[in-house]
Parts: structure tokens; sequence; C-alpha cells
């Protein structure tokens, strides 16, 4: 009974590590080809993140939140934004509400951008990428990823993640 027990802990960790290391090799592929995707329009992978989630508002995310909703650090985002700055994609400003803060928006050049180039090469690298994938199929690879996101988020939590690290 117990080698039994063995072997299925051992069959799980097996399937886990297969599981984590083709993580691994996408989030590589997403970067690598996504880029391809949008270089034209001189936008990374990481680029297009922030253009994505700055394209859900017209008044600006403050860093922090930005950094939280990307789940990146503070510390790779201003740097990643000070670029996106000199590429006149984004500009910075302090927050009227607290001027600790800055809001992030998206320039008038960042949305021409956003709209008429990058989001028209989004969607065929994603019909792309998601080629013979149901919409079902979709469906249940989102379920399992958020519900994997949620464990390494509370793994993040537990392992005392600071507010500095805003989960990476």
């Amino acid at each position: 009974m117990e080698n039994q027990y063995k072997k299925v802990k051992e069959t799980r960790m097996e399937l886990a590590n297969r599981l984590f290391f083709k993580l691994y090799q996408c989030a590589n592929m997403l970067h690598k080809t996504g880029s391809r995707a949008v270089e034209s329009e001189g936008l990374t992978t990481q680029q297009w993140a922030v253009l994505g989630a700055l394209s859900t508002t017209d008044e600006g995310m403050s860093i922090g939140a930005l950094a939280r909703y990307l789940m990146v650090s503070r510390q790779n985002l201003a740097g990643l934004i000070g670029r996106m700055e000199r590429q006149g994609h984004v500009c910075s400003a302090p927050d009227g509400r607290d001027r600790r803060s800055r809001l992030v928006a998206m320039t008038p050049a960042g949305r021409l951008t956003w709209e008429r180039g990058a989001q028209a090469k989004i969607e065929d690298y994603y019909t792309q990428a998601l080629e013979g994938f149901s919409t079902s199929d979709q469906v249940h690879a989102l379920h399992y990823l958020l519900k994997l996101l949620d464990n390494m988020q509370r793994i993040d939590i537990a392992q005392g993640a600071s507010e500095e690290d805003d989960a990476g």
C-alpha cells in the first residue's frame, strides 16, 4: 500500500514538473512570438500588456495599481514606463488626489498605436496561437490558469511578499 502511495506521488510530481516546464516554455514563447507580432508598432509584449491595462481607463492608473494588476515589481514597471514615456506611448504625472503617487496614462499617440496598429496584430496573434482550440477549450484553459494563479498568489502571501515585490 505504501509503495502504491509512493508511485502515485512520484507520478504527480512528474506531471507537475512537466506542467510547470510547459508553462515556462509558453511564457518564453509568448514573449518571443508576441513581441514579434507587435514589433512593427514599436512594442514588446510587456508594453502591449501596459497599453492593454491602460486602455481600460481614461484617467490612468497609479504605478502601484498597474504593478499589482500586471503582477510585476514596481522597479521593473518603472523602467518599462520610462522607456514607454521616451517612445511617447504613455505619460506620468503626480496623482491629483495623492501627491506621493504617480498616475500613468496613455498619450494620444499611444492610444493611436494601441487602437489602430497593435490591436489588429494582437487579434491575429491570438487567432494563430489558439488555432485548434474550441471555445470550450479556451474556457477550460482559463479556468485552470485562474485556479493556478490563485494558488500561486496564496503562496506569495504566505512567503511574505512585500508591497515592494507586488507579486513579481
